[in-house]
């Protein structure tokens, strides 16, 4: 198994092109090959939301219908 933690440290951070350029944004990182991450723009140093691949499109599909 990975270490999330060890991961986050050097991963690369995207945020979706329709944020605009405001810092209000919710930014995702592909981790290993199973896992995702998110967190808050507006505090990069903060806690990050690690999700497996599943989870993370079960997230953005039910995001999708709202």
């Amino acid at each position: 198994m990975t270490n999330p933690q060890r991961e986050l440290t050097g991963a690369v951070w995207r945020k979706s092109s329709y944020s605009g350029s405001g810092d209000q944004c919710v930014e995702v990182a592909s981790l290993s090959s199973d896992l995702r991450a998110l967190r808050d723009s507006k505090d990069p140093a903060g806690p990050a939301l690690v999700l497996t691949s599943s989870v993370w499109r079960s997230l953005v599909s039910a995001i999708k219908e709202v």
